[in-house]
């Protein structure tokens, strides 16, 4: 299976997010959040209610649910090292796992980013396994080379995919691979990780860039979609 048919596939399951709040909040969010498979519906609630939050159900079965401030404050993340994550990390990752496998249409480099630290923190905090990234371009991988040269002092075995390589060493005095010429993956930003274990870190991000320059992808925990991705890769 293909990124295009991994995305394709996840984009005909069914996610839905209930908004209740006093107000029309769910528009907000409506507008926020564009993606293929997610449904925002909204319940309205009475004036003096507490604060607005968001019920997440996959397949009618419920999920989780989450203050919609929060969920609001996910969309504009800022963006962090690895090593710093851990604030952040506990505020939004149960947005992350109430979110996964959405195929969202309009995503921009700066939430891509945010995602990939998510995901790149849980390779940090596991420390073994495997980590596939995929790079556009050189430039792209220049401005995350610390992070690597940071993750690759672990026990990771990390795979790095960026069309026509780099200048020089790409991480020096490391054990990092580099694969430069890579067909239809240089079109996606994708980062795969594989704890080697259990299978309860095992995550991955693709995404495809379109004509505006935006994105669209999904993230997931799901290990089944994380294997495909691997297979995809190889």
């Amino acid at each position: 299976m293909s990124f295009g048919q991994i995305l394709s596939d996840v984009a005909s399951r069914e996610k839905r997010v209930i908004v209740y709040a006093p107000d029309d909040s769910g528009s907000e969010l409506a507008d926020a959040l564009a993606t293929r498979n997610l449904t925002i519906d909204h319940r309205q609630l009475p004036a003096i209610s507490s604060e607005a939050f968001v019920v997440v159900r996959d397949g009618g079965e419920f999920q989780g649910a989450i203050s919609l401030a929060d969920l609001l404050s996910f969309l504009t993340p800022p963006i962090r090292r690895p090593e710093d994550l851990d604030s952040l990390a506990r505020k939004h990752r149960i947005v992350y796992e109430l979110l996964d496998d959405t195929v969202f249409v309009s995503l921009d480099r700066r939430q891509l980013l945010a995602t990939s630290r998510e995901l790149e923190d849980r390779a940090w905090r596991t420390g073994r396994g495997r980590l596939h990234a995929g790079f556009q371009r050189a430039e792209a991988f220049e401005a995350q080379r610390t992070v690597y040269q940071e993750l690759s002092t672990t026990d990771i075995d990390i795979h790095l995919y960026v069309p026509g390589g780099v200048d020089g060493d790409p991480l020096s005095d490391t054990s990092v691979r580099l694969h430069t010429e890579n067909g239809k993956l240089d079109r996606y930003w994708f980062i795969l990780f594989d704890d080697g274990d259990s299978g309860a870190q095992n995550c991955a991000l693709i995404a495809r860039e379109t004509d505006d320059g935006r994105y669209q992808g999904l993230w997931t925990y799901n290990e089944e979609l994380v294997a495909e991705a691997f297979n995809a890769v190889e």
